[in-house]
């Protein structure tokens, strides 16, 4: 139906919560609770995914109107009208002095740069702190009101979520302390869900579990060769999840831009010829430009169902995606690579003065390092039978 002002007025509630749409205007809808309360909603899709906009401000069918027009309209040049409105309310809540929000963005303005995961600390504060403390003032948040906010994200995504969202509040509101007559920053020691030193590994992959793993990873789909290409190539898994073709030339020299790096420099990696080999299997689907990729448009994200899948084929348990870079760093030093050639491989910066001095780029030293891994992993796959024994030199 048509909406008007006075059929709006004249609607009566149900025993249900009612939709009803406005013909009126695409998308928009009044809704009506058992209650008798009413409100608006508009509807759409967005990157192909249905998504709903509570419009909280819109009193009327007039405001009601107004407000989907000028959302569809930011549709159309490309935005999620959600994530704008979102985006509109931090940054209203942010002009409001030391709110938590605006603290967190002018430790960001003066402080961001220097900080290696700055994007990563941008999410968390938009995802969890935000929507919790976001516009209040930061001198009124209690310790009790952050544990149980830890609480929540313990119990949703896990004791090391909670802690990383932590370590975030605590820099913050150190940061903040230092520069007011009044705060106190109500985060104590032993606040932490994990122990630093439990969190720390040292597992990798014997001989025996590397050979289940790659066996069962050769049978894998797409997974399977995602978990190949990490040993092969000493990757983090974020790097080689969302790995693009362009950023491999013709020479096989595979260059992680400094936007995916964790050091925030970009990582030139030349790939052995298992690794390009690995490539040149993986199908290209058009108009998808990432390598590894589940549905040809989007990289690689779910990670836990594939690596279940694995770990019951292989029969090789308690390991982590991640072990298959330290399980890499070890066969680089079994197969003698220097060790300032294997860190590089890596990706990992060279301390002290022979990393500020030395400039040069070790591709060829490290193309010859990734063909060693590659020679180290093959004996492991394909154990040469009877008494020969490789030897070094051949």
């Amino acid at each position: 139906m048509r909406l008007t002002a006075k059929s709006v007025q004249h609607i009566k509630a149900g025993t249900k919560r009612r939709e009803i749409p406005d013909n009126g205007c695409a998308g928009l809808y009044l809704i009506v609770q058992p209650s008798g309360a009413k409100s608006w909603a508009l509807r759409y899709r967005y990157e192909g995914r249905p998504t709903k906009l509570t419009l909280k401000e819109a009193k009327s069918l007039a405001d009601a109107r107004s407000a989907a027009v000028a959302a569809l309209r930011e549709l159309e040049r490309g935005n999620d009208p959600a994530e704008a409105k979102k985006a509109a309310a931090i940054k209203a809540a942010a002009a409001k002095a030391d709110t938590v929000v605006a603290v967190c963005e002018e430790y960001l303005k003066r402080e961001g740069k220097k900080l290696r995961t700055a994007d990563q600390r941008v999410s968390i504060l938009n995802r969890l702190v935000y929507p919790r403390f976001g516009e209040r003032p930061i001198e009124t948040i209690k310790r009790g009101e952050i544990a149980r906010l830890l609480d929540d994200i313990e119990d949703a995504s896990g004791p090391r979520m909670a802690d990383v969202t932590l370590a975030t509040l605590r820099r913050i509101f150190n940061w903040h302390a230092l520069r007011s007559d009044e705060f106190r920053s109500p985060i104590v020691r032993g606040m932490a869900r994990t122990n630093a030193k439990e969190r720390a590994r040292s597992r990798i992959l014997s001989d025996d579990e590397l050979r289940a793993v790659l066996a069962a990873a050769m049978a894998a789909d797409g997974f399977g060769a995602l978990v190949r290409f990490l040993l092969l190539t000493s990757a983090r898994r974020g790097e080689a999840a969302a790995m693009r073709w362009d950023e491999v030339d013709a020479d096989g020299l595979w260059t992680l831009p400094a936007s995916r790096s964790k050091t925030k420099v970009g990582v030139p990696r030349p790939l052995s010829h298992a690794a390009q080999s690995l490539l040149e299997a993986q199908p290209r689907i058009e108009g998808c430009p990432y390598v590894f990729t589940a549905d040809g448009i989007t990289p690689t994200q779910n990670f836990s169902r594939g690596k279940s899948s694995l770990d019951a084929a292989s029969g090789v348990t308690d390991w982590r995606l991640h072990d298959l870079r330290r399980t890499a760093r070890s066969l680089l030093s079994r197969a003698g690579v220097n060790p300032d050639v294997a860190e590089r491989c890596l990706g990992h910066a060279i301390p002290g003065v022979r990393g500020i001095y030395d400039r040069h780029k070790f591709i060829d030293e490290m193309r010859h390092a990734f063909e060693a891994l590659a020679a180290q992993i093959e004996r492991i796959v394909n154990r040469p039978e009877g008494n020969v024994v490789a030897l070094r030199g051949a």
